[in-house]
């Protein structure tokens, strides 16, 4: 399915005293892998949330292979799972400049009505993007 690879720097302020990224930064960076996967297909959270879609995460695994460090350039490559219904899932890699394998991840999200706070199916704005790519992957722009 369809895939995005995203680029950043760890800044100092993301690590511990050792220089190595505190663990808890890294469901931030798969929030930014998502987003700028939205983003590639036109779609932005904030318009989503505008026509009253919120997509709360309901599940987050995470498994650490090796630790990233200050200034390291970080790649997360964003891949959805399966078409989306009334739950998106997406699995993650992080990698280094010498493309290890840092991270392997999931997360799983709900597509919720903002006003009733229920489950709803996914937007159609977003299905006819992903049904009518005609790539698998979404390289990016920079």
């Amino acid at each position: 399915m369809l895939f995005y690879r995203f680029s950043f720097r760890v800044r100092y302020g993301e690590t511990d005293q050792m220089g190595v990224v505190y663990h808890g930064n890294y469901p931030q960076y798969l929030e930014m892998g998502r987003v700028e996967w939205l983003r590639s297909l036109g779609i932005s959270y904030k318009s989503m949330e505008e026509n009253g879609i919120m997509l709360p995460v309901i599940s987050l695994q995470l498994k650490f292979n090796k630790s990233a460090v200050y200034d390291d350039l970080l790649t997360v490559v964003t891949r959805l799972k399966k078409t989306p219904s009334v739950r998106i899932e997406f699995d993650y890699e992080i990698y280094n400049e010498a493309e290890e394998l840092l991270v392997e991840a999931n997360t799983v999200l709900a597509f919720i009505n903002a006003k009733t706070k229920k489950p709803v199916k996914c937007p159609d704005y977003l299905m006819d993007k992903l049904l009518n790519h005609d790539n698998d992957s979404i390289d990016e722009l920079t």
